[in-house]
């Protein structure tokens, strides 16, 4: 960690390197440590450090941008000079805002140093835990714990400085088994919170069920599904529209649903950087403090998250979901800090209810179809099982489905009143519960 004072001093220096009439500078440090297991025995332990200088220089309204990973002076000068040459070689960007002026920042407690000196024998002791628990059952367990310390700084031309600490732990596991296997993932910023026996019983126990699986016909189900699927509703309605940059191109799904009510009253979905349940981040890559968006609010949809360039357009401000530089040509704004609200049954109460429908454990290699109504096609995977008369009957071959997210959502019955804090590896979380919903459509098997 290099800590505030190194990366605004690290900022400093390359702004006054620069030669161009506006710049802005961002810091991106990590110290990850990984330790991956598979067949029951830790196979690697690996670490990295690494801290990325990316410098984004305007020259009028040419705007180009420039990367490194060397802290030296003379990489500092080529970093400028290339951003400079960069902005040079590009056309003038009529949208471009500007860089800002300081906006106050109120900072968020997310580090937690216990995690961020998560050593290899302590990861290695987490890990046992699960690799013995699958051994009882002649079960292989594969999977991760990922422990890692960040630093976000920003400053620019204009005087704007902000800086951010925060820490992820991660443990996530498939067992094996004959012919089925179960899945579980645990995350939260302070590593201390995450109980290795019970992500190994939830993967163990999902296992010893998922055996000898039989074929089901594809068709429209009820479905009971837990978190891991709930998450993946809700990134791929990010990732096909939740930006302000997809709406104003006419691509997302929440065109033309705006105001009105379309999902399930029981559904509601917002982004917060400052929710201590996900994974903090009171900023965004502009340095704009990031504000709390409702993005449907029971099931009418809200607004869409803002950056400064997509706020321009439309006369708006930043709600400070501006991504870094190499991220923003692809992605536009993002929201980074999901949270679908909960609800008040129990995943018993779920499948008690359920006369026949199917209990899924996740999705996986999710593709969009048809962005305008997130269509979204995937397979089921780790555990899948078909319900019966309100209980677990027997394992199922995996399907694949072809679905309208936006329309999955309008069918829930019922929300989990246990959400679970799920990250992944660029400083983002989703935070969801189980749901309960009628008339998911399968299109196929995958076997």
């Amino acid at each position: 960690m290099l800590g505030q004072r190194q990366t605004e001093e690290l900022l400093n220096r390359v702004l006054r390197l620069s030669t161009a009439d506006e710049t802005e500078v961002l810091i991106i440090a990590q110290d990850s440590s990984l330790t991956r297991f598979a067949n029951n025995i830790i196979h690697q332990n690996v670490a990295e450090t690494d801290v990325q200088v990316i410098v984004r220089a305007a020259m009028g309204r040419r705007v180009g941008a420039a990367s490194t990973n060397r802290l030296d002076d003379e990489a500092f000068v080529q970093v400028a000079e290339r951003a400079v040459l960069h902005a040079r070689q590009q056309p003038e960007n009529p949208d471009y805002p500007g860089l800002p002026e300081p906006q106050p920042i109120d900072p968020v407690a997310a580090f937690d140093e216990a995690t961020a000196s998560l050593t290899p024998s302590a990861r290695a002791k987490a890990v046992g835990v699960i690799c013995a628990l699958a051994a009882e059952r002649a079960f292989n367990a594969s999977g991760a714990f990922r422990a890692t310390a960040s630093e976000i700084a920003i400053g620019n031309s204009r005087g704007l400085t902000a800086y951010h600490s925060g820490t992820i732990g991660d443990m996530q596991t498939v067992v094996t088994g004959e012919d089925g296997t179960g899945r579980a993932q645990v995350s939260s910023w302070k590593a201390g919170e995450i109980d290795p026996e019970a992500v190994g019983r939830e993967a163990v126990e999902k296992t010893a069920r998922a055996q000898h699986p039989r074929r089901a016909e594809p068709g429209e189900y009820t479905v009971v599904v837990e978190p891991y699927v709930a998450e993946d509703l809700i990134g791929m309605l990010n990732y096909t529209g939740m930006s302000a940059e997809a709406v104003q191109e006419g691509r997302s799904w929440m065109n033309d649903r705006i105001g009105q009510s379309v999902m399930s009253p029981l559904v509601s979905i917002w982004d917060d950087g400052r929710d201590l349940s996900g994974a903090p981040l009171p900023f965004d890559f502009e340095g704009m403090p990031r504000q709390k968006v409702i993005l449907v609010n029971k099931g009418v949809i809200g607004s869409p998250v803002y950056d400064r360039t997509t706020a321009k357009k439309d006369g708006r401000s930043t709600t400070g979901h501006a991504t870094p530089p190499n991220m923003r040509f692809a992605s536009g704004p993002l929201a980074l800090n999901l949270f679908m609200s909960e609800g008040d049954s129990s995943i018993e109460e779920m499948i008690r209810s359920t006369n026949k429908g199917l209990y899924i454990t996740r999705f996986w290699y999710s593709r969009p179809v048809h962005p305008r109504d997130c269509v979204v096609t995937g397979m089921t995977r780790d555990g899948l099982f078909a319900v019966e008369n309100g209980e677990l009957a027997y394992p199922v071959k995996n399907l694949r489905f072809t679905q309208s997210y936006v329309e999955a959502l309008a069918r829930v019955q019922a929300v989990g009143r246990e959400p679970r804090t799920l990250t992944d590896e660029f400083f983002g979380a989703t935070r969801a519960p189980a749901l309960k919903i009628e008339g998911f459509n399968f299109t196929g098997s995958t076997v």
